[in-house]
């Protein structure tokens, strides 16, 4: 099987997902990033505007706002995005993609941790993601000097037995998923 194939058919299983699991999952993975936030004692944190199939950070990004952390969502810029801090209203993007608008409030700081959603992995743990690359080169271009932990989250865990990724896909510290 192909990298391709394997994207397909796991986002067709992520996407058909009933509610009740999707919920269920989504609460799981939740909990466990909150965890893993206090532990860290994280501050600053790089999170993402779910797609459907993703795990819908949306309650996690209120409640790290009311206690006053910093909340860093992408804005998509080319084939690549810049980080722009989370604040409404959103609006409709690239990909379906919700952003805020662009703001250059964010000043370039570390990040503490970046929650990045994923759609499957292989042995290697590297990221299989929706196909567009665009954390591969954010992170080629600044990630790694700048972020202190990443973390994948998925809602279903979706694992190929033979290597798909290549060296340029991104490398977890972490992996958390809602449903095994």
């Amino acid at each position: 099987m192909d990298k391709k194939t394997f994207r397909t058919q796991a986002l067709r299983a992520l996407r058909t997902l009933p509610p009740a699991q999707a919920r269920w999952a989504d609460r799981t993975v939740i909990r466990q990033l909150r965890q893993r936030i206090r532990q860290r004692h994280a501050h600053t944190i790089l999170l993402y505007l779910p797609l459907k199939g993703e795990v819908n950070l949306l309650p996690l990004i209120r409640t790290l706002r009311q206690e006053g952390r910093t909340v860093l969502v992408p804005f998509m810029e080319g084939e690549s995005f810049r980080l722009v801090q989370y604040r409404l209203p959103l609006r409709r993007a690239q990909y379906g993609i919700y952003e805020p608008n662009f703001s250059r409030k964010y000043q370039k700081k570390q990040i503490d941790i970046a929650i990045v959603p994923i759609v499957g992995t292989d042995p290697t743990f590297r990221r299989i993601g929706f196909g567009k690359g665009m954390y591969d080169r954010f992170y080629s271009r600044e990630g790694h000097r700048r972020i202190d932990c990443t973390i994948f989250v998925q809602r279903v865990w979706q694992y190929s037995p033979t290597q798909l990724t290549d060296t340029w896909d991104i490398h977890p510290d972490e992996l958390l998923v809602g449903y095994a």
